[in-house]
């Protein structure tokens, strides 16, 4: 396995590939069903041996867990579900031994209703916490203050007797929106900042921070006029008021100065989506005093992985002065398994494969989900068995999450995959029995094999970790870029079509990598096929 250093004087999450855990559904330590931070502990290894620059853990918290964590009752509390504080500590001193940098999730634009400053918040509006959440006053016959919709379904905003007020909630009416205009509010938000950045950790993923501020004179969102079927009244409007105001940008210089004042080069990228996702992105991480990085969902939800999709990436981040530095991933805790979107009836081994080489060629930053170095498959859950409230309330006509988030088969022939002792709080796929860690270490040609080999490639060319990257080919099928860098040149060719493509190889390259490609060089590329070629010397 070849391994290289990053280069002199980058910063470590520059072009890195980073490892995001699940943490209810990685490794359960206790039986009780529900993974938790020593079963992560335990595991690190494995996660180490991918060749991987550092991991990214989803919420932990103290959390009713009505949106599974994302719902912060305790920010600086790790839930006792997950285990203690003092179990955190040592699974970040085993990551860091092992090498892996740790960045956890920071969610910022809202808390949960059980939290200690929304139980204060709502009491009165004179309490000292009163201006810390949205609230506002009914219209004149008693409707909600404006238009704007939940991302769950229905109204953004919930009546609340005691107050006599909404409050706002761009998610579930659990999770009431925090006022983050407040300045005592981002002084909140910066102490738990601190007090993660002092315990060690290297950076935050900061979650959904283009939902942080709003427009505060709460103007109605428009219409969407354009036809086609629509599973939310989210989806309904543009969202030009609920969300993304230019407020954002100088509380995000207020967390970067903070990170900047720890050594070590801490990390912070952030999660947008939505229509305007391009622009915000950049915004969030223009200059030298916001976020480094950030990711949106270009690939998260697309139906099927195409040249001209792969080429909208470089197109938005074309690396001009100023430019902050993009992220990429194929799949995540919130949107269904890449290789069950994508590989539309081909095999789907073959397909895991080829997706791993093309995400570990992208310019960006990499995040790799738990299960996609085994090529799992998005997990069939009987209705019986969702608990992601937005599947429930759009079922049949949304996947939901719950697919996604099924547990990691670790051995075979286990009970429940080796993941616990007892039944998880999902389902274990049958599909995913034959494709546990166990298996797959005994198969050279395995999926978890090719998977390191796909990170060593990334991490011995600088020209793919931080190099530019040009498209020059891009078809219905056939797809083709350059990767520039340290002195080196890299072309990079996929078939991501059905049908054998026609295509030359060129003079003066040899082949660094190969998947799906018996012959590679014999003329035409098959379905699925995909390449790393190296420009030869002289």
């Amino acid at each position: 396995m070849s391994t290289a250093r990053p280069e002199l004087g980058q910063a470590w999450w520059r072009g890195a590939v980073i490892y995001q855990i699940y943490p209810r559904s990685f490794a359960d330590s206790n039986g009780d069903g529900i993974g938790d931070l020593p079963g992560i502990t335990a595991h690190l290894d494995h996660i180490a041996s991918l060749g991987v620059d550092g991991i990214w853990l989803s919420p932990f918290f103290t959390s009713p867990m009505k949106d599974f964590g994302y719902d912060v009752s305790d920010y600086v509390g790790v839930d006792p579900i997950f285990g203690t504080l003092a179990d955190f500590d040592a699974m970040l001193a085993r990551a860091h031994a092992l090498g892996l940098k740790v960045i956890i999730d920071q969610v910022y634009s809202h808390t949960s209703d059980q939290h200690a400053w929304f139980c204060e918040s709502r009491r009165d509006g004179t309490n000292p916490k009163a201006d810390w959440y949205v609230w506002a006053d009914a219209k004149p016959e008693g409707s909600p203050p404006s238009n704007w919709q939940s991302v769950f379904g229905g109204p953004a905003w919930t009546w609340d007797a005691r107050r006599g007020q909404y409050y706002m909630h761009n998610f579930l009416k659990e999770q009431p929106q925090l006022n983050v205009r407040n300045p005592e509010v981002q002084d909140a938000l910066l102490a738990v900042a601190r007090f993660w950045l002092d315990r060690g950790v290297d950076g935050f993923r900061c979650d959904a921070l283009n939902f942080a501020m709003h427009d505060p004179s709460l103007t109605d969102n428009p219409p969407v006029l354009t036809p086609g079927k629509r599973t939310r009244p989210f989806d309904f409007q543009h969202h030009l008021y609920n969300q993304s105001h230019a407020d954002i940008l100088p509380f995000l210089t207020r967390l970067r100065r903070v990170a900047d004042s720890y050594d070590g080069d801490r990390f912070l990228v952030a999660e947008v989506g939505g229509e305007r996702a391009d622009e915000e992105m950049k915004l969030y991480t223009q200059g030298t005093d916001r976020l480094q990085s950030a990711y949106g969902f270009l690939y998260l939800y697309a139906s099927g992985l195409t040249p001209r999709l792969v080429e909208q990436g470089p197109a938005m981040w074309p690396g001009t002065p100023g430019e902050g530095w993009p992220s990429w991933t194929f799949s995540n805790h919130d949107a269904p398994r890449a290789v069950s979107r994508w590989a539309d009836g081909r095999d789907p081994k073959a397909y895991a494969g080829m997706a791993l080489l093309l995400l570990m060629c992208l310019r960006g930053n990499v995040f790799l989900y738990q299960g996609e170095e085994l090529g799992l498959p998005q997990a069939d859950v009987p209705f019986e068995r969702l608990v992601d409230p937005e599947a429930i309330a759009n079922w049949p006509e949304t996947l939901g999450r719950d697919g996604a988030r099924t547990p990691i088969p670790w051995k075979t022939d286990n009970g429940f995959s080796g993941f616990s002792e007892s039944e998880p709080w999902l389902p274990v796929d049958p599909r995913h029995e034959a494709l546990t860690v166990e298996a797959q270490e005994r198969d050279p040609s395995s999926t978890l094999h090719l998977a390191r080999d796909m990170v060593a490639l990334r991490k011995a060319h600088p020209a793919l970790r931080t190099g530019s990257m040009a498209v020059v080919t891009a078809t219905d099928s056939l797809l083709v870029f350059e990767r520039t860098g340290a002195g080196e040149s890299l072309l990079c060719v996929f078939n991501l079509g059905h049908d054998h493509v026609a295509w030359s190889w060129p003079p003066g390259y040899t082949a660094l990598q190969s998947v799906n490609c018996p012959a590679p060089g014999s003329g035409g590329l098959p379905p699925m096929a995909g390449l790393v070629l190296a420009r030869m010397a002289g």
